[in-house]
């Protein structure tokens, strides 16, 4: 690398994100000291984006950065813990100077935003990756599972579907939309809000519940693989944006909003013992879900319509192999 590693990690990343109390030794030495809240455990989860597979070539370091912790932070919520430190594996061409202070300052503008911080990691010269292992903390015994949904609980989702699929087809030139759905969904592919404070709502009711990367029919179907249940999905109440609607209309938005991925939410089932509490919170505004189905006895999942009649879904999700 043109730079020496170590005035580089000194330079961009020495104080990024929010670091506490709970941050003993974070940057800068062979290992970080962390020091989780007494009573709680340790959550961690860890994301690669690949260029190229996961954005865009030439996309904006900035973007990409917040991107990277975003979806970490996705995973943080669906456990319903709270993100405290993470780590970065950063491999890149070349040390450019203007790139890493767009990375960086993205990077922790996101941290700030969600109140962790870098607390070490790795970089290295090659095709660019970015890798972040992301811990946080939650009362053991209220951690969102997959495995936990039972018969006859009902099956939520956070926001709405489909925009983060159709924001990396305008992205690529594959969805004529007008210039305000484009920037809107270019700020749901680039800057996914992790549900984080939905997340801690969740533990006090919900079931099981699993963010929504890959698609809604493959996640929804982990939670019915975990919990071994079936599930039934009526797709005529799927939350699609109206920016959706106008751009891709309701066949192809459906079709992204089951199978597209990349949208970040929320999927959660509430059994029957949680519906009202979970009503008084989308009723405050303190939760945006859409009741969407119901966990029942079998296998996998089965979307219907409003008439109960079963719906052909030609792909399933996404897949990384």
């Amino acid at each position: 690398m043109a730079a020496d590693e170590f005035s580089l990690i000194k330079r961009y990343f020495s104080n990024c994100g929010a670091a506490g109390s709970a941050t003993l030794l974070g940057v800068g030495d062979d290992c970080a000291l962390l020091a989780p809240p007494v009573g709680e455990v340790l959550a961690v989860t860890t994301d690669t984006l690949l260029a190229g597979v996961h954005f865009p070539d030439n996309s904006p370091a900035r973007l990409i950065a917040q991107r990277a912790l975003a979806v970490n932070l996705s995973d943080m919520a669906a456990m319903g813990a709270t993100p405290r430190w993470f780590q970065l594996a950063l491999t890149m061409p070349d040390a450019d100077q203007d790139w890493l202070a767009g990375f960086s300052a993205g990077l922790d503008a996101m941290a700030r935003q969600f109140n962790c911080a870098l607390v070490g990691g790795d970089t290295t010269r090659g095709p660019l990756t970015i890798s972040i292992t992301l811990m946080g903390t939650v009362p053991a015994a209220q951690a969102l599972k997959r495995s936990g949904a039972k018969p006859g609980d009902r099956i939520y989702v956070t926001g709405s579907l489909g925009d983060g699929a159709a924001g990396l087809a305008a992205l690529e030139g594959k969805l004529s939309a007008s210039v305000e759905d484009c920037a809107y969904f270019n700020d749901r592919f680039w800057q996914p809000q992790a549900r984080v404070a939905q997340g801690l709502e969740l533990r006090e009711f919900a079931s099981a519940a699993i963010d929504i990367s890959d698609g809604l029919l493959a996640d929804l179907g982990h939670i019915t693989e975990a919990s071994e249940v079936g599930a039934l999905l009526e797709v005529d109440k799927l939350p699609l944006s109206q920016a959706l609607h106008r751009a891709a209309g309701s066949k192809l938005g459906l079709s992204w909003a089951l199978t597209g991925g990349d949208d970040y939410e929320l999927c959660f089932t509430v059994p029957a013992n949680g519906l009202a509490q979970c009503q008084r919170l989308i009723d405050t505004g303190l939760l945006s879900a859409t009741p969407i189905g119901q966990i029942i006895d079998g296998q996998g999942v089965r979307c219907v319509d409003e008439d109960g009649q079963s719906v052909a879904v030609e792909c399933s999700g996404y897949k990384h192999f």
